[in-house]
């Protein structure tokens, strides 16, 4: 099963330390019935799409409660047994957790297909949607729109040994 982990740049950086993300459990993203019913497709790229997306957008609140943290939203797809990922089946009931699954213990970063992460040009936007995102948790539809304009920013593809790159 593919997941997507939401990281920051310092989660990044200490995975890479470590050389695996974890200790677990660790909340993924994945194609899970909710999602499936949530989007309403069948079309297996489109679900995975969307679970990164959904990655991305837990990416922008970790980002958003450490303020040190580079405004650039990051996360790491990982092909995982089956039997090591679980969902809540009360969970795709919620819209905020959609998609999301639990991953029971660490995972090793060599075993990462990609790294998705912004690019620095969407570092304004990113720390704007932070910024913003308490604001339009309670309802403000201004926040909430420059919640949603983060995403017109294109997560950008990384093989893992581009790691050291985008650590800087």
């Amino acid at each position: 099963m593919r997941v997507y982990v939401p990281l920051t740049l310092p989660g990044l950086a200490q995975a890479y330390k470590a050389g695996e993300i974890g200790p677990g459990p660790l909340t993924a993203y994945a194609v899970t019935p909710g999602l499936r019913e949530w989007y309403v497709s069948d079309d297996i790229e489109e679900l995975e799409y969307a679970a990164l997306n959904r990655a991305a957008a837990a990416s922008l609140r970790l980002i958003a409660g450490d303020p040190g943290a580079a405004r650039r939203r990051i996360v790491v797809a990982f092909d995982v047994p089956d039997k090591a990922v679980s969902a809540d089946p009360d969970a795709g009931l919620d819209p905020s957790s959609v998609g999301e699954v639990r991953i029971a213990g660490p995972v090793a970063l060599a075993k990462a297909a990609a790294v998705h992460a912004d690019s620095s040009e969407a570092e304004a936007d990113v720390s704007a949607a932070a910024d913003a995102l308490g604001a339009a948790d309670h309802g403000d539809e201004d926040a909430q729109f420059t919640v949603d304009g983060v995403e017109d920013h294109e997560l950008l593809w990384f093989g893992v040994q581009e790691i050291p790159a985008l650590l800087g």
